[in-house]
């Protein structure tokens, strides 16, 4: 906290002024020769002045640094870190009070007398560093150092990079002038504390949390007597004097540290001969996830929450390494544990064929969690990891989860679901083409259809002839395909008018490229009972001062969600899910894999043409999760069907979750079903 300004009494900048002028002829005849040419030449009358009296940056008025961007979960687990430089700033109270006074004692013994300039000091470490031919004491103060060290940290440009690095009188000048304002203006703790948390300690450690940390793997509050004197020997010399790189040379520097703080009165004859005749011990715990590659959890829906802040939000990669934000998401921890196991369990990592598990909310869509048997990395050359997010890509056709969106835009033109059609298996379509050639279709599977059939009960078996029948009485794709878009299928937005130009009787099969997390999206529309949202990973993003973080202008970095009621009314939507849910509960439903007992469970199976893809798409009124599984850079037969592997990994992955839950129910359909054979 700044102190408060005294009545009658120069301003701190003035008085630190008064003190610079007093301090500098103190300084003697060596410091005076460096003095010389800043002070007559053309440098002090054009800008001295204003460089004297200028306020404090706003760099050195933060009350500590920005430590590392935390990604949450949505029950507060961390996910993982975004930063440029690995800190953790701490308070005071959770400092060891060795390590402030091993600090103090090697870098600025006179630190607790001086205000910020210490003359006697700088001219004692020049004469200690000349005789031992090291460094030994540091010449600066710790507030000298640290206006030094925040002003290169927080440098963006060359230039700023340059005027904090520069070999200049007229630098060292600023920096005593920042030091004495600085001491005008906070507490020696603060500064101290500020100092601790900003300095470099070697093996990319910025602040004492985070060097405790990377070399011993306790708390900075935990640090003892051998582990304080050898960070704070680290400060000068982080690298060559590293324990990991050099102990011996490690050992030597402690030990200097070791001496000062005998000389100083804060070690004990006893402690310094114990301590210094043993080694160096480290315990180094490997450092912080940094960014979604090595994410604690759930990496391909870090690239998604990445994109979506660095895309949707306006978010540049500096605020999200440099700023020390809280960013709170919408990752549901315990399912993506669960889906991360389904998956594997069903599909080894790094198999050629890809399985995604992609899960959203309905009515908020909150994006729950991303699963697949890959890793989010870079290394081509390990099948285990993708830097392709194929949650969110479109890559393959999702089959017959497009009948869904057929059976709506029938619902919409007035067709119940006891609209009843006969077909032949195979059926040659009287409406659509296949280029020049008739149109013909045949059902999958050992001819065990019934050749006449309602919509309710052609939906759970998944007939390819009633479908492409029904398209025919409807005369058009084009209402399939608007209600497709309607519903959230955003993967079929760029080919959706080609679709319908070329009337593409296929459509109900599916074969269009189609995202997982898309498919997941316009199911849980309906899900919703007709309310379509877009799926978001961010509940809020938080500044380092704990408050939501705003845009440039002061408006609210908007986070929420955004929802449209009723992109198909509630009547036809609540109809649609009941129809569904009969693919899970009978005898001859297609999703009967994923069935788990007392839960109500809509579904539809999907499988394209030649098995290049097998996809799966559940629902409840509270979770809607797409699975897909395809090779991603092939067309091969996968094996098997959308029921089989796709509704075993919706299964695994929801089991522990909804046993753990009570049932909830769909609303009764808003468009009366007859009762179905078996039901």
């Amino acid at each position: 906290m700044a102190r408060s300004q005294r009545s009658g009494l120069p301003s701190p900048r003035l008085r630190a002024l008064g003190r610079l002028v007093l301090v500098l002829p103190l300084t003697g005849a060596l410091l005076a020769a460096l003095l010389v040419p800043w002070v007559v030449g053309p440098g002090l009358a054009a800008s001295s002045t204003a460089s004297l009296l200028a306020p404090l940056p706003v760099e050195l008025t933060d009350a500590t640094p920005p430590g590392n961007t935390v990604v949450l979960a949505s029950d507060g687990s961390v996910i993982t870190y975004f930063y440029r430089n690995n800190r953790t700033p701490v308070g005071a109270d959770r400092i060891a009070d060795v390590m402030e006074q091993a600090l103090v004692d090697i870098e600025d013994e006179r630190f607790h007398e001086h205000n910020g300039i210490d003359v006697q000091g700088t001219l004692r470490a020049l004469v200690r560093n000349v005789t031992s031919g090291g460094v030994e004491e540091g010449g600066s103060t710790i507030t000298q150092q640290l206006v030094k060290q925040t002003l290169l940290q927080t440098a963006v440009t060359p230039e700023e990079r340059q005027a904090a690095t520069e070999q200049t009188v007229g630098r060292k000048l600023r920096e005593a002038r920042l030091a004495l304002a600085l001491e005008e203006t906070y507490p020696k703790e603060e500064i101290l504390t500020r100092y601790l948390n900003t300095v470099y300690f070697g093996e990319g450690a910025y602040g004492v949390q985070a060097a405790a940390q990377a070399y011993f793997g306790v708390d900075a509050a935990d640090l003892t007597l051998p582990q304080a004197a050898m960070l704070a020997g680290l400060v000068q010399t982080p690298t060559s004097d590293s324990p990991l790189a050099d102990p011996e040379r490690a050992r030597e520097r402690r030990n200097v540290v070791l001496e000062r703080m005998h000389a100083q009165g804060h070690v004990s004859d006893a402690e310094l001969a114990e301590v210094a005749a043993g080694p160096v011990e480290v315990a180094p715990a490997p450092a912080p996830p940094n960014g979604c590659v090595g994410a604690a959890l759930g990496g391909f829906f870090c690239d998604f929450l990445q994109q979506h802040l660095t895309g949707a939000l306006g978010m540049t990669q500096e605020q999200l390494e440099d700023g020390g934000l809280t960013i709170r998401t919408t990752m549901r921890a315990d399912l993506q544990r669960s889906a991360d196991a389904a998956v594997v369990a069903t599909q080894p990592m790094g198999d050629p064929v890809a399985a995604m598990f992609t899960a959203v909310e309905p009515g908020t869509g909150d994006v729950l969690a991303m699963s697949a048997n890959r890793v989010f990395g870079f290394d081509a050359g390990d099948p285990a990891q993708s830097s392709v997010n194929l949650n969110v890509v479109a890559s393959k056709g999702s089959g017959s989860t497009y009948k869904v969106f057929v059976a709506t835009a029938a619902l919409e033109q007035g067709f119940p679901p006891t609209h009843t059609i006969t077909t032949s298996d195979p059926y040659t379509s009287r409406v659509y083409r296949n280029g020049l050639d008739p149109y013909t279709v045949s059902n999958v599977g050992d001819g065990g259809f019934p050749p006449t059939l309602s919509m309710h009960e052609a939906l759970v078996r998944s007939s390819n002839t009633y479908f492409v029948a029904l398209e025919d009485d409807l005369g058009s794709v084009e209402g399939p395909v608007r209600v497709a878009q309607r519903l959230g299928l955003t993967s079929l937005d760029p080919v959706a008018d080609q679709v319908i130009a070329q009337n593409r009787g296929s459509f109900t099969l599916g074969p269009e490229a189609t995202s997982p997390l898309a498919l997941a999206s316009a199911y849980s529309t309906l899900a919703a009972n007709g309310t379509r949202c877009t799926p978001i990973p961010v509940v809020e993003v938080l500044g380092r001062d704990g408050r939501p973080l705003t845009r440039e202008d002061g408006s609210p970095l908007g986070t929420g969600a955004s929802c449209t009621p009723e992109v198909v009314s509630p009547q036809i939507a609540t109809t649609v899910n009941q129809m569904m849910v009969g693919g899970s509960s009978l005898p001859y439903g297609t999703g009967r894999r994923a069935a788990i007992p007392g839960h109500q469970i809509a579904t539809k199976t999907g499988t394209a043409q030649d098995r290049a893809s097998v996809s799966f798409v559940g629902s409840t009124p509270r979770y809607t999760a797409s699975v897909m599984l395809f090779n991603p850079t092939a067309n091969v037969d996968v094996g098997g069907f959308g029921g089989s592997r796709g509704g075993q990994i919706w299964h695994d992955a929801f089991l522990p979750v909804l046993s753990a839950e009570a049932p909830v129910f769909f609303p009764p359909p808003g468009i009366p079903l007859p009762p179905l054979p078996g039901g």
